[in-house]
């Protein structure tokens, strides 16, 4: 670390790290914001603001990657579970409202489409570990599950992806 590098109120966290993963970390919170371009950068905006001010501290009992990675993970959440109140409140209250979701992201046609299809956490752990590079060990971290757990969800994905890859690809035939 750069003298002068380390952030004032996390003092294992330096810029110049921060730098060198802010894109993979930004690709996360884009998936985690249902690829809402602006969602994104407020959740990695409102992360940095809790590394800068120390709220989230990073203790260097995990890479700081994956450390990153669980903070934009947590907020999200959080940003989801306030989201689903104000939705169930609108619901109660405004019967006639209509919920508005975005729409898929344009990405790969049938891969990502077949990605999206699978479970929340065997989704999560495939993205963790082949977009964004973690090891099944750091993905689990960041889930907030067990080890064992990520590599149960992560054999389940791949299963399935083959599963229906195959599928696809015998119906174009």
């Amino acid at each position: 670390m750069r003298d002068g590098d380390a952030l004032e109120n996390n003092p294992f966290v330096s810029r110049s790290a921060l730098e060198a993963i802010h894109g993979q970390v930004f690709g996360w919170a884009l998936s985690r914001c249902d690829f809402n371009h602006a969602a994104a950068e407020d959740l990695m905006q409102q992360a940095y603001v809790e590394l800068l001010s120390g709220n989230a501290r990073f203790d260097n009992k995990s890479s700081l990657k994956t450390f990153v990675f669980s903070v934009v993970q947590n907020l999200a959440r959080s940003r989801v579970r306030r989201l689903a109140t104000r939705l169930r409140l609108v619901r109660q209250y405004l019967p006639a409202a209509e919920a508005v979701t975005d729409g898929e992201p344009v990405a790969d046609a049938g891969v990502w489409r077949a990605v999206r299809a699978l479970p929340a956490r065997q989704r999560d752990i495939i993205e963790l570990v082949f977009c964004r590079e973690l090891t099944i060990e750091q993905a689990s971290k960041v889930m907030g599950v067990s080890t064992g757990t990520g590599r149960v969800h992560y054999d389940r994905a791949k299963k399935a992806l083959r599963a229906r890859l195959l599928d696809r690809s015998g119906d174009e035939e």
